[in-house]
C-alpha cells in the first residue's frame, strides 16, 4: 500500500513509521505540515521538529517532504480561534486544525495521490454494517477522538491510526527499544494553533485590553477587574488573580465585559446536566436516522478520559440536547460535545454548544 505518514517530531508520529516499515507491505512517504514561518507566530518550534523528522526519514530510508500550509493555517484556524475568542465563546482549534489542514488541505493537495494517510493520533476506526466509524483508542487518557470529530466520512475513509491500538507507555517502550532519536522527547503541552506561544499573550497581540469588572453571582459585588472578556472560559478557575478561593468563572455578559464568578469547590453554579447543540455533525451518518425518541449515549464536552453517559435528543434540524446523568463541570458555549455510543468505543460526532443557563 502507498501511505502518506504525517509526522511531527514527536514520539508518537515517530513509532507510527516504524510499525509500518515493521509491517514490509508498504511505500511510504512521510510530510511535515509546517503552519508557521521563520520567526513568525504561530511556529511551532518547526526547527527543530524538523530536524527530528529529517533524522526518522534517514533511520529508515524513507523520503520526507516539508509541505506548507501556514496561510491556510492563519486563514481557517486563527481566524477562526480569534472570531470564537471576540464572540465570548469557547473554541477548538486542535479539532478545526485536524478537519481543514491534516485532513483538508493537505490531502487536497498531496495525500489523494496516496491510497491512505497515516497518522499518529490516538484513535482507531471500526466497520459496523458496511460502514467505517470513528472509534475511540485502548489507551482512555490519550484518546483523541474528541479532536477527530467534525471530519467527514471522505476524510475518515483514507485515514489510518496505527498506534490506536497500543498504550502510551507501550509507544514510548517501542521508541526506546528500536533507538528512536525523539525516544524521550516529551509530549507537546501547547495548542495546536499555538505551539510554544503563550495563550494570554496571543490573544492580547490580536484583541487588546479592556479593563472589566469580576462579579460575584450570587451577591453582585465586584470582587475585581479583568483584562477582557476574551481572555476567560465558562468553568475558569485558575488566572483571576481572586483571593480567597477557589473561583470559577461561570458566565459572561459580552455587552458589558463583564465576569461572573462563584465560590468553593462545590458551587453548584459552576455544574449543569443539559446541553444545548446546533450544527450536529454526525461523521459517519446519524445512527438513529428516522428513528424518534431519546437514545443512549456516551459525551465528552472536554479533552478527558471520561465518558459522561446520557440521553440524547433530536429537537429540530441540527439542534439536539443531551441530558446528562451526572453533573458537567464548565458548560462553554462555542465548545464541542462529542458523542458516543453507549459503550464509548464508536464516536459519531459532535455538535456546538449553544448555551447554558445560571
Amino acid at each position: 500500500m502507498n501511505i502518506a505518514v504525517l509526522i511531527s517530531g514527536g514520539v508518537d508520529s515517530a513509532v507510527v513509521v516504524h510499525k509500518l516499515v515493521e509491517e514490509g507491505k508498504h511505500d511510504l512517504h512521510l510530510f511535515y505540515i509546517q503552519i508557521g514561518m521563520d520567526d513568525d507566530e504561530g511556529d511551532c518550534s518547526a526547527e527543530e521538529d524538523i530536524e527530528m523528522c529529517t533524522l526518522i526519514a534517514k533511520k529508515y530510508g524513507l523520503p520526507l517532504d516539508v509541505v506548507s500550509l501556514h496561510q491556510e493555517y492563519w486563514d481557517n484556524v486563527m481566524d477562526y480561534a480569534l472570531r470564537t475568542v471576540k464572540a465570548g465563546l469557547t473554541p477548538n482549534p486542535d479539532m478545526m486544525c485536524n478537519l481543514m489542514i491534516k485532513f483538508g488541505y493537505f490531502e487536497q493537495r498531496w495525500g489523494k495521490d496516496f491510497d491512505m494517510t497515516a497518522t499518529g493520533h490516538y484513535a482507531t476506526t471500526d466497520c459496523v454494517g458496511g460502514i467505517k466509524y470513528l472509534a475511540t483508542a485502548v489507551d482512555p487518557v490519550k484518546d483523541q477522538t474528541d479532536f477527530l470529530a467534525q471530519i467527514t466520512h471522505e476524510q475518515l475513509e483514507h485515514v489510518m491510526f496505527p498506534i490506536g491500538n497500543l498504550p502510551k507507555s507501550e509507544v514510548r517502550r517501542i521508541a526506546q527499544e528500536v533507538k528512536m532519536p525523539n525516544a524521550y522527547r516529551k509530549d507537546s503541552q501547547g495548542i495546536c494553533f499555538l505551539g510554544q506561544i503563550n495563550y494570554n499573550d496571543f490573544i492580547r497581540r490580536h484583541l487588546g485590553v479592556k479593563r472589566g469588572p469580576i462579579i460575584e453571582i450570587e451577591t453582585g459585588r465586584k470582587l475585581g477587574e479583568h483584562n477582557g472578556y476574551w481572555f476567560h472560559t465558562i468553568g475558569q478557575r485558575k488566572g483571576l488573580g481572586l483571593s480567597g478561593g477557589p473561583w470559577y468563572v461561570v458566565k459572561k455578559n459580552i455587552a458589558d465585559n463583564a465576569i461572573y464568578v462563584s465560590n468553593g469547590y462545590g458551587t453548584a453554579k459552576q455544574y449543569g446536566r443539559v446541553l444545548h447543540l446546533d450544527e450536529m455533525h454526525f461523521i459517519s451518518g446519524n445512527p438513529w436516522q428516522g428513528q424518534e425518541g431519546t437514545f443512549e449515549i456516551t459525551f465528552k464536552n472536554r479533552h478527558t478520559p471520561i465518558f459522561m453517559p446520557a440521553r440524547f435528543t433530536h429537537l429540530r434540524g441540527s439542534e439536539w440536547v443531551i441530558e446528562s446523568e451526572r453533573d458537567v463541570q464548565g458548560i462553554a458555549p462555542g465548545q464541542f460535545a462529542v458523542i458516543y455510543d453507549r459503550n464509548h468505543h464508536l464516536c459519531y460526532g459532535s455538535g456546538v454548544i449553544t448555551g447554558q443557563k445560571i
